[in-house]
């Protein structure tokens, strides 16, 4: 093909600039040239503007990550704290504020239905707010909750803010999670993990123990008040240093899944709450809700698959393997948590005469383990020379293992001592479950789908917590019938203790004060190995969960 002829010559400069253009005329006729014309290089292209679905980095360094940390964990604590630190005052409250028994309940069953909506939503409502936004509002609005339940003169006014503190509070553990993991960078995500583990486990186990001592040397109100501080000093450590990693996105309101999920979710926790109490469906209340929940949840899960344009509750993330695997850890986890926080303080009370003092101290040593070795756990798994799989099931194995041993050793005459080495191993098992089940689940998932699962690994927490606790207080009460029968049927006279105890002043009524006591000592064992026996049956499944991406150490 011939060039054509007004086709001319590019000459550039060390810079790739044009600087001269010599067509073949020029070329050829040997005149005088025309100076170089430079064209000057046209401008760089102003870089895109992100959008609401890109996300931003936020990683933090130095005094800046130390500060979202303290600030993170302060919030985080107020939520797991706040569900049974507030157990411990009841009989306080009741008598104080002339409430009975089962208004006094209200003030725990009252917060757990708020907070149990609310986990769900809370990826919703920090995509639509955005995450700092809905962080701190939560912080704020759960901080002057607790200082109205700190002034609060009636139990009906309790019970109202308790459901407030409860809808404020309910996202700060999953929200928590979230911004742990984004103010690490990846290599460190086994420890924003264990932080966040921390929080998570710690505050619940301690719980018991500040109320107790809250109570027992000044006053009811102090559980609530002593979230005030931590609250105030959780906002401004935050406000100025926390970004969001996505923009706020306006969104269509679900209001119809929403109201689902509130009449199933609420339902469902009041039947566990107050079913035992009430008879269970020999009640008519816990009939209604029983129904209640079971249309409630199918509905909603109808209407958020099949019926919402944009559902509120993201319910396909559930259908990944990790996830559903990793809800189901969560809730054995759980149930040997809050199992023994339910049980363990009604044996030491009821039958061993123990102060709550006593008490506390025993919870508090089953906590250290978990206090101890949370972190260095986390270090070990971000390391990268472990399969965090098998710290899963090695974890759920060994304080199933505690359990069991416990069971062995309670008695109605068990010193105080004999029952540390057991909790120690009981704690130490626990230490080893949920960090490494957040890192084995949310490794597997996208950045932008941690929010979700954390907070479905957060309402299966305190399902799970729920559920044990159901299950555990009509276990306990057939438990003790069965062994009262039993040892009812023994005492015959024709056994010669028996006999001598008769012939007695008050024999009988001895007699049967003993025989209810061991038959509660009895009952408080079979659950301490049912625990157990449950953790160790289901640890394998830890290994099904598909193993996180190959990491190199450090």
């Amino acid at each position: 093909m011939k060039p054509r002829p007004d086709c001319g010559v590019k000459q550039y400069d060390d810079h790739g600039t044009i600087v001269r253009l010599v067509t073949p005329a020029v070329a050829t006729a040997g005149t005088a040239q025309a100076p170089p014309r430079i064209i000057a290089p046209a401008p760089p292209a102003a870089p895109p503007k992100p959008t609401a679905d890109e996300r931003v980095d936020v990683v933090e360094t130095g005094w800046r990550q130390a500060l979202v940390v303290l600030g993170v964990m302060l919030a985080a604590l107020l939520q797991t704290l706040d569900s049974t630190i507030v157990n411990v005052a009841l009989p306080t409250v009741q008598g104080n504020l002339g409430a009975s028994i089962d208004e006094g309940a209200w003030v725990v069953t009252a917060y757990i239905i708020a907070a149990v909506i609310v986990i769900p939503v809370t990826p919703w409502l920090q995509s639509r707010f955005g995450r700092k936004q809905y962080f701190l509002v939560s912080i704020a609005g759960f901080t002057i909750a607790s200082l109205a339940c700190g002034l609060a003169s009636t139990i009906q006014e309790l019970i109202v803010f308790r459901v407030v503190q409860g809808l404020f509070g309910g996202g700060l553990l999953a929200t928590s999670q979230a911004i742990l993991r984004d103010t690490f960078p990846a290599r460190q995500f086994g420890l924003s993990q264990a932080i966040y583990t921390f929080g998570a486990v710690v505050g619940p186990s301690a719980g018991p123990t500040i109320g107790g001592i809250l109570t027992d040397n000044y006053s009811w109100r102090w559980v609530f008040d002593v979230n005030i501080v931590p609250g105030i000093v959780a906002i401004l450590l935050l406000a100025p240093l926390l970004r969001n990693p996505t923009k706020p996105r306006a969104s269509g309101f679900d209001g119809m899944g929403l109201v689902l999920l509130a009449i199933g979710l609420g339902s469902l926790q009041y039947v566990l709450d107050e079913g035992e109490r009430n008879d269970w469906f020999s009640d008519p209340a816990i009939l209604l809700c029983s129904v209640a929940a079971v249309l409630g949840i199918a509905a909603f899960v109808v209407w958020e698959l099949k019926g919402a344009k944009r559902p509120i509750v993201d319910l396909s993330v559930l259908f990944r393997r990790n996830i559903a695997i990793g809800c189901l850890a969560a809730m054995l986890n759980a149930s040997m948590i809050f199992g023994v926080l339910l049980v363990f303080p009604q044996y030491l009370t009821g039958v061993l005469g123990f102060t709550a003092t006593q008490d506390g101290y025993l919870l508090a040593i089953r906590a250290l383990p978990i206090f101890l070795l949370t972190i260095p756990i986390g270090l070990y798994v971000n390391s990268g020379k472990i399969d965090p799989r098998y710290l899963l099931v090695g974890g759920l194995a060994t304080g199933g293992a505690g359990l069991i041993g416990l069971a062995f050793v309670t008695t109605s005459h068990t010193e105080f001592g004999t029952m540390v080495p057991w909790l120690i191993l009981s704690g130490t098992g626990i230490a080893f479950v949920f960090t490494p089940l957040l890192v084995a689940v949310l490794r597997s998932v996208a950045p932008s789908d941690s929010p979700k699962a954390g907070a479905f690994i957060s309402l299966a927490l305190n399902l799970g917590g729920s559920l044990t606790s159901a299950s555990l207080v009509t276990f306990l009460d057939r438990r003790e019938t069965f062994h009262g029968s039993v040892l009812g049927d023994a005492a015959v006279r024709s056994n010669p203790q028996v006999a001598t105890l008769l012939a007695q002043p008050h024999g009988l009524a001895t007699l049967a004060a003993l025989v209810q006591r061991e038959a509660a000592t009895m009952s408080y064992a079979d659950t301490f190995f049912a625990l157990g026996a449950l953790a160790i049956l289901f640890a394998g499944l830890g290994l099904a969960i598909k193993p996180p991406p190959k990491r190199s150490p450090g």
